[in-house]
C-alpha cells in the first residue's frame, strides 16, 4: 500500500504542483494519433475536474478512437486556480478521490458537435462513469493498479519526486506510456539504463525549451512571493505561470527515433580533445559530432533528442558507476583545475570525464555527457 506521507511530502516539491497546458498536451499527442485507435488510455494523476490531460482525451474521444478513458486523481491534489473546477459538478466534491470510466462520448447535447459540454453531461447523467475511489487515488495504490492492468496506454504529468517509482511501475507492469518528467531523471540510476537499453527515450519536445504550466492561486502567490519573473515563473494575460524544465518520456515508437541525423563535420584531432581517463573525444556540441569518427564520443545530454538506435549506441554516462571503464580524475589534472579557480563539484577519487583545451591546456569537467559510438 502507497504512503499518505510519501505523496503529501512529494505534493509539497515545486514541480508537483505544477498542471500541463493543453496546448503543450496537444502539440506532443499530436504525433500518436494512430497509435490510440482502440487503446484504453489510463490518465491516473489527473483529476477530472481540473486536468488538461482528461480534458484532451474527453474531448477528441471519437477522433483518436478511443475503446476507453480512465482517470483517477489523488485526494490530496490543491484544487484551487484559474484552470480548476472544470465541470460543475465537482465543486462540492473536489477533494475525493475520483475515477472517471469512459467508454463513449455520445452527442447528449444535439448540437451536432461532440465536445467538453457533451461529457460534462455525461458525467451528471451517468452515475456508472463517475465514482468515489474506495482508496486515496494514490497511483500506487491496490485500486488503482487494478486499473492499471486494464489499460493499453498511460499519459499523464506524474509528480517529479515520485518519478523513479512512478516510471518503475510501469516498467513491472510492461506499459506503453507518454509521460512528462524532469531532464535530470536521465541521469537517474533507475531511468538512464532503460535510456541506453532502448527502452525508453525522449519524446517530440525540443530539450532546449522549458515548459510553462497552470497552478493553484495558493502556489501562484508562493511562485511570486520567493521566484523570479522570467525563471521561476512567467506571466501570461495577466495570469501566473509555473516555469519548469520538463521533456516528454515514452516508449512507444515514433518516425522520429528513425530519422537519420545529417553530420557534417569532419574530425579534426586539433580540434575535439581527447579526454584524459578515457579513451574517447569530446564533442561539445551535437551538431559537430564528426561524420569520419566511430571511436567513443562524449556529447551533451541534448543528443537523446535526435537520437537514432540504428545510426549511434550509447556506451555508458560520462559519470559516477554508469560506465566502469572511466577512470579516475588524474590528480596532476585535478590540482590544474583547482590552481586555476576552478569551484566544480569535483573531488580526488571521483569518477567524471575530464580533459585539457588545447587552445590554453585548461583542465575542464564538462556538466553532462553522454558516451556513444556510431553505428554507420
Amino acid at each position: 500500500m502507497a504512503s499518505n506521507k510519501n505523496m503529501a511530502r512529494a505534493k509539497e516539491e515545486k514541480n508537483d504542483e505544477y498542471y500541463t497546458q493543453l496546448a503543450d498536451i496537444e502539440n506532443e499527442l499530436n504525433h500518436y494519433k494512430d497509435f490510440f485507435e482502440g487503446k484504453v488510455v489510463f490518465c491516473n494523476c489527473d483529476d477530472p475536474y481540473e486536468s488538461n490531460f482528461f480534458k484532451y482525451f474527453a474531448m477528441n474521444f471519437r477522433y483518436l478512437g478511443l475503446k476507453k478513458l480512465i482517470a483517477t486523481c489523488y485526494d490530496g491534489s490543491p484544487f484551487a486556480g484559474t484552470q480548476l473546477n472544470l465541470f460543475e459538478i465537482g465543486k462540492e466534491n473536489s477533494k475525493k478521490p475520483y475515477k472517471v470510466e469512459i467508454t463513449e462520448v455520445p452527442d447528449l447535447n444535439c448540437d451536432g458537435a461532440v465536445d467538453l459540454s457533451d461529457v460534462e453531461t455525461l458525467l451528471k447523467s451517468d452515475k456508472n462513469v463517475l465514482s468515489v475511489l474506495k482508496e486515496n487515488g494514490d497511483f500506487r495504490s491496490e485500486e488503482c493498479v487494478e486499473l492499471l492492468k486494464q489499460a493499453d496506454v498511460v499519459v499523464t504529468n506524474p509528480p517529479f519526486s515520485l518519478f523513479r517509482e512512478y516510471i518503475a511501475q510501469l516498467i513491472e507492469f510492461d506499459k506503453k506510456f507518454i509521460i512528462i518528467g524532469n531532464p535530470n531523471a536521465l541521469h537517474y540510476k533507475e531511468i538512464f539504463p532503460l535510456i541506453q537499453d532502448n527502452r525508453v527515450w525522449i519524446g517530440y519536445k525540443s530539450m532546449s525549451s522549458d515548459m510553462l504550466f497552470d497552478v493553484s492561486k495558493d502556489f501562484a502567490e508562493k511562485l511570486l512571493a520567493t521566484k523570479k519573473l522570467g525563471s521561476g515563473y512567467k506571466i501570461i494575460n495577466g495570469v501566473v505561470k509555473g516555469r519548469a524544465q520538463a521533456i516528454w518520456f515514452t516508449n512507444i515508437d515514433t518516425s522520429k527515433r528513425h530519422e537519420e541525423m545529417i553530420l557534417y563535420k569532419k574530425y579534426d584531432p586539433n580540434y575535439y580533445p581527447k579526454y584524459e581517463n578515457l579513451d574517447a573525444i569530446e564533442v561539445a556540441n551535437v551538431a559537430e559530432i564528426p561524420y569520419d569518427y566511430f571511436g567513443m564520443m562524449g556529447v551533451p545530454d541534448s543528443f537523446l533528442e535526435f537520437y537514432n538506435p540504428e545510426q549511434f549506441e550509447i556506451i555508458g554516462y560520462g559519470r559516477g558507476d554508469f560506465l566502469p571503464i572511466i577512470d579516475y580524475i588524474p590528480e596532476q589534472l585535478l590540482n590544474d583545475y583547482f590552481a586555476a579557480g576552478g569551484r566544480g563539484h569535483v573531488t580526488k577519487g571521483m569518477k567524471s570525464l575530464c580533459f585539457y583545451t588545447l587552445d590554453s591546456h585548461e583542465a575542464k569537467f564538462p556538466f553532462s555527457r553522454i558516451i556513444i559510438r556510431r553505428k554507420k
